[in-house]
């Protein structure tokens, strides 16, 4: 289906308007007015990019402006913004890679955060042997932090049966996650308190905060490390008048945030509760197990998201709640759901 305007709660397909639950603007900001307004007066100020690597002669103090404000944020002690949440994932891989011996994976994690050859964590739904063996050996356990078709935070706490011989970084990409989960959608990163030598954070700014570009948050000394990196170096960062933008719109985000928190709410108080969708009133997303109700949601003038997000695997079909949806949307939504779940 194309359509030739942003998607947000009302989309127009064949010259017909639905109501649009789809897509990952989770707080609403790509059509926010104050948050346009932002946007534009920071490209006024730097310009639509800077094709210039971190690294040059010339700083600009957009990018520490939006990284400090990353950093409180997220509560970690140092961040680094890129130019997407992939390249993100792919840095941080690339760093570890020359300082981990062997690699782990809960399931489903994004592309971005892949490694050939990792181990899965659980075998048969119990812990990797491997994991609990008498080898000495630095590990890498890469996780989402909401996996696909999971409506709450994945839960690390197998990783405290790991023995201490084996010196742990975690790798948590939080696409789905920051701006939503946590204290005024802080995220996750900040709650993880596991006997682990590092945690590393990745995250899409381009779901929930509204901006293209990625972040990477850790301690000081890795990020530092990430700063060093050739690939970093070699690369244009994150569009400045984005990372400033970040800095400027602490209030709107929490405000949209508020707003996301009181649709998920509501939608509990209305949602009849059975087996044929999953919802958690702390997560923006639906899933629909019965693949029929797409077509019964079109019919009553509604489109959510179905795709395939990876190879070989079954259809996600998600309804999307945003910040921006209001109460007559989320009663028609419900509505059609009760009456055919």
């Amino acid at each position: 289906m194309n359509v030739n305007q942003f998607p947000d709660r009302i989309i127009e397909i064949d010259q017909e308007q639905y109501l649009y639950f789809g897509g990952t603007a989770y707080l609403g900001l790509p059509t926010n007015k104050a948050f346009q307004e932002l946007v534009i007066k920071n490209i006024q100020t730097w310009g639509t990019t800077y094709g210039s690597s971190r690294s040059a002669n010339i700083k600009l103090t957009a990018f520490e402006n939006g990284e400090t404000f990353l950093s409180k944020y997220t509560k970690a002690e140092s961040t680094v913004t890129v130019s997407s949440g992939m390249l993100a994932g792919k840095l941080v891989i690339e760093q570890l890679k020359k300082q981990t011996d062997l690699f782990f994976h809960f399931p489903d994690n994004h592309p971005a955060i892949q490694v050939d050859n990792s181990l899965p964590v659980f075998i048969n739904d119990k812990i990797n042997p491997r994991l609990l063996d008498s080898k000495i050996e630095k590990i890498t356990i890469l996780t989402d932090a909401v996996t696909g078709f999971q409506t709450q935070a994945i839960d690390l706490s197998i990783l405290k049966e790991i023995p201490n011989h084996k010196e742990i970084t975690l790798v948590i990409d939080e696409s789905h996650s920051l701006g939503i989960l946590g204290n005024n959608g802080c995220g996750i990163y900040s709650e993880i308190n596991l006997p682990i030598k590092r945690k590393i954070m990745v995250s899409s700014l381009g779901k929930a905060f509204g901006l293209t570009g990625g972040v990477i948050a850790s301690d000081a000394s890795f990020i530092n490390q990430m700063h060093h990196l050739s690939t970093f170096v070699s690369a244009a960062g994150m569009n400045p008048a984005f990372v400033q933008t970040l800095a400027d719109a602490t209030d709107i985000y929490k405000t949209q945030h508020q707003k996301l928190l009181e649709n998920l709410n509501y939608i509990d108080t209305i949602l009849t509760k059975n087996d044929a969708v999953k919802f958690n009133k702390t997560y923006p997303l639906i899933y629909l197990k019965d693949g029929n109700l797409i077509e019964i949601l079109k019919a009553n003038k509604i489109i959510i998201a179905s795709f395939k997000y990876q190879e070989h695997a079954e259809n996600l079909n998600r309804i999307v709640i945003t910040a921006n949806h209001i109460k007559e949307d989320l009663d028609k939504l419900i509505s059609v759901l009760n009456d055919h779940s």
